[in-house]
């Protein structure tokens, strides 16, 4: 098992870092094409979720990802204002709701979501992609 981890300044131009990262670490692990795509979407969500939820516009955030065979766990760590997850309800395809769209695509691209948050305290989201087994003919 191998562990990288990123700490990266809370500005929108380092999300692409973080893509680019999550995608090398699953293409070497063997992920299909598909879901390093679902990979590179779901960090991007949480990377904009930490970045909008900073307290401090000089602050940073931290990406952790835990390499192992079967499978790619990563989690997104904030220093922001921290919120309720139950509180956050599925987004309404009626334009009536605003936000809840990011942690509903990662809920629905990634294996596993586990969101820990306190208020005042900063937001963890870990995710988990299993990487699919293919039968080569």
């Amino acid at each position: 098992m191998d562990n990288i981890t990123l700490i990266l300044p809370a500005k929108p131009e380092y999300v692409s870092l973080a893509r680019l990262t999550i995608a090398s670490v699953a293409n070497n692990m063997g992920f299909s094409i598909e879901d390093v795509e679902d990979l590179k979407v779901a960090v991007s969500e949480a990377c904009t979720n930490a970045l909008s939820h900073s307290q401090n516009e000089n602050g940073s955030y931290e990406l952790t990802y835990v390499v192992d065979e079967g499978s790619l766990t990563f989690t997104v760590s904030d220093n922001g204002m921290g919120f309720e997850p139950d509180s956050v309800m599925a987004p309404q395809l009626d334009g009536e709701q605003v936000g809840g769209f990011g942690l509903f695509i990662i809920k629905s691209l990634m294996d596993q979501v586990e969101i820990v948050s306190r208020r005042g305290l900063g937001t963890s989201i870990r995710m988990v992609k299993n990487r699919s087994v293919c039968n080569e003919v």
